[in-house]
């Protein structure tokens, strides 16, 4: 992936922005056997002097793994993230997770 292209939207500081990237690419949605970022649950990333701030949501409000989800996400994050900075990871519903949020290589692995 090339500096400058994020497969969600992202705010702060370029040389976090891979890292980032390639942390939230190890999170797997269980359910599915996939990246989170494959599957279109990161809404988005906004990184300032203070903290890490992740938006995220999940395929349906019924899912039975969001807290390892997220769980999972800060993990990864905390490996990342420079000390000293909060790593809050917000699961939100708006708007709703729809499968055109999958990546191209997230819908091949579907059949779809």
């Amino acid at each position: 992936m090339s500096a400058g292209i994020t497969p969600f939207p992202y705010e702060g500081p370029e040389d976090l922005r891979e890292p980032i990237v390639q942390a939230l690419r190890r999170v797997v949605d269980p359910e599915v056997a996939m990246s989170i970022v494959d599957v279109g649950l990161i809404y988005g990333v906004t990184v300032s002097a203070e903290r890490a701030h992740v938006c995220i949501t999940m395929t349906s409000a019924a899912c039975p793994v969001a807290d390892l989800i997220i769980d999972e996400a800060e993990a990864e994050l905390d490996k990342v993230i420079p000390p000293g900075l909060l790593i809050q990871v917000e699961l939100v519903w708006e708007p709703p997770w729809t499968p055109e949020r999958m990546s191209e290589q997230g819908k091949r692995l579907m059949g779809w």
